[in-house]
Order: structure tokens, then sequence, then C-alpha cells
């Protein structure tokens, strides 16, 4: 593709020492498209989680998919992890995961007398967690501090994690057998719960006939680089969002605080991932500023999965249902008034 950049530092640690290397929109645009079509090679009629996975990895976020078995979870993170040429590691959790099987492990070495650290496959660009809900709470803790800040501490030494850094996880549904609830705090450092859903009759005949003879997923290569995709992640970051548009998206997240149908609302991180999100979805549409329509798009999927029903909500021991929370944050959105003139500085 005519204008990539020339080059770009692969390190985003220190921001301020790297020179600041932007993608004009029309860059930007083609190489997120891409990324998309790349991955709907693999994923048919799923357009929807496919821009969200990507706004996800452009906003510098962590990906969530839950839905049932066998409707393509596992295979769209792994068609997005193999169209960009980055490092890529899979995690299967299950009930016997440890979490040093995570993080890795300090080793005593014979030959220098002393220890030495075996990183594990957190030390990856994008680490793909299968069925994360599996293993127990106490394992899948093992990813709040990489998930938060990018590094890993084990007997007592921190190991910084490469830039870029992402968490694509899959988890089944927890009514189903064998599933462990995600702790509050491990959802809550996930930008975006999605859901993929059952194909419709096109793109399940479609998937058969792709799949007469091999996957389409063998057969992907990458279509950016490491440095595009950083250059993407830098461009995202300049995004520019007016103070109406910051205040619209406070407002959302404190009225999920203050209503009677929730027991807890969104954190303060909850509102960086949505205005962080929100200007991954502007840049992915062509444009250098966020608008309400941006956060107002990504509202229930960066919020709903935070949230806590209240007993009047969720109904006594049967639970509730993620859409219930989903409509309580569409209730929200109705409620909130939306700023006019968003796209200024005022």
């Amino acid at each position: 593709m005519s204008g990539i950049p020339r080059e770009v530092d692969e390190d985003l640690a220190e921001p301020e020492t790297k020179r600041t290397i932007m993608l004009s929109a029309l860059e930007f645009r083609g190489l997120g498209g891409q990324i998309i079509d790349s991955i709907e090679r693999v994923i048919d009629g799923k357009r929807h989680a496919v821009e969200l996975a990507l706004t996800v990895l452009l906003a510098e976020g962590h990906l969530l998919i839950e839905d049932v078995p066998g409707v393509g979870k596992t295979m769209l993170a792994r068609a997005l992890a193999r169209s960009v040429n980055c490092s890529v590691s899979r995690i299967q959790f299950t009930p016997d995961l440890l979490p040093s099987d995570i993080t890795g492990v300090s080793v005593y070495n014979q030959a220098v007398r002393d220890f030495e650290f075996k990183p594990g496959p957190i030390f990856a660009n994008l680490v793909i967690g299968d069925e994360i809900n599996r293993a127990s709470p106490k394992t899948q803790s093992a990813l709040l501090e990489s998930m938060e800040e990018g590094q890993v501490t084990v007997d007592g030494v921190t190991y910084p994690l490469a830039a870029p850094f992402a968490v694509m996880a899959t988890q089944n549904p927890v009514e189903m057998e064998g599933t462990y609830p995600l702790p509050e705090a491990q959802r809550d450092r996930f930008m975006v719960r999605i859901s993929m859903g059952y194909p419709d009759a096109a793109a399940e005949l479609a998937m058969l006939r792709q799949r007469e003879s091999s996957s389409p997923l063998d057969r992907l290569q990458p279509v950016v680089t490491t440095q595009q995709l950083l250059a993407m992640i830098r461009t995202v970051r300049a995004v520019f969002v007016s103070r109406s548009v910051e205040r619209y998206a406070v407002a959302i997240t404190q009225a999920t605080r203050h209503d009677h149908d929730l027991r807890l609302g969104a954190s303060p991180r909850a509102t960086l991932q949505l205005v962080r999100a929100a200007k991954a979805r502007a840049a992915l549409d062509g444009r250098e500023f966020v608008l309400p329509d941006d956060i107002d798009a990504l509202a229930v999927s960066v919020l709903a999965h935070r949230l806590i029903p209240s007993s009047r909500l969720s109904g006594g021991a049967d639970g509730v249902h993620s859409g219930s929370l989903a409509d309580v944050v569409l209730r929200i959105l109705a409620a909130t008034p939306v700023p006019l003139g968003s796209a200024g500085s005022v």
C-alpha cells in the first residue's frame, strides 16, 4: 500500500523520547481496512465483532469474547493475531493451570549457580487466552498486573512486556459446566466484551464451502507489520476529544453509579477505556476527532460487563443476563443529554 510510514520505533514504553510518527486519515483507514478484510476471510458475516476487535487492539485495550462453544470465538482472536506481524502466544485455560504457567518461573541453573527466569506465554504482543473462565480465580488473577501495567513481577523482580500488548480471551457463559465467574477486577480490565452469536444461513453455507479442503486460517498472512501497527496506535492516541464529549462520557459512567438497578456501576477505568475506544473508532472512520456517536456506539460493549445488578434487576438466585445490563446502559444513554458542537474545543 502506498503511504506506509517510513520508520516507526518499536518501543512505546517511553513516548517522550521517541519520534512521533502519525498516519494520515487515508493511510490509517487503508491499513485498518486491510486488517478487517483479512479477518473476514475467516470470520464471515460478523463485521461488527471484527471491527470491535480491531478497535480494542488499536485503543491498547484487552478483548473478552463470550459465547457458547463453536461460534468462532477463538477463530476471531487467531485471525486478528495472524493478520498483524507480531509475536503471538496461546494459553489454554484449564482447572489445573497454575499462575506460574502464565507468567513464567525462576529455575536454578547449575552452570551459573543462580536462578534464571524462564518467561511464560504472557510475554508476547498478542496473548490468546482460550476459555479463560475454566481456570480458577487465582490463576485468572495472574493476568491482572500484566493487563493493567504492562509488566510481570515474579519473585520480587519486575519484567516489562513489549508493546503492543493485548490479551484476547474467550469464555463460555457462566451457566455452563466447569466454569468459574471472572472476578470483578478481572472483568474491569477488559476494555470490551463482545458476543459472536450464531451465523445466518448464508454465512454458514459459505463456511461449509470455505472449509471443504482446509481452514482459511492456514492461508492468512500478516497484512501489517509491527511498526505499522504501532504507528496506528500512536495515531489513535492523537485523536482529539473535546471537553463536551469528555463530560458526556463522564456523565454516562457517573449515571451507572447512581442507577437503582445497579449495585456497582462503572469504574473510572471504564471511563478512560470508553474514551480510548471512541478515539480508535473515530480514527477507523477517518476522523481526527471523537463524536458523541462514538461514545454511544461503544457504551454497551465497554460498560455492560463491568456492572453488577441489584437484587431488583437480578430477580433472585437465577442471576441476570447480560442483555438486561445492556438495557440499563441503553436507558442511561437515552436519558443523558447529548452535547452540541462536540467537535469543537469547548
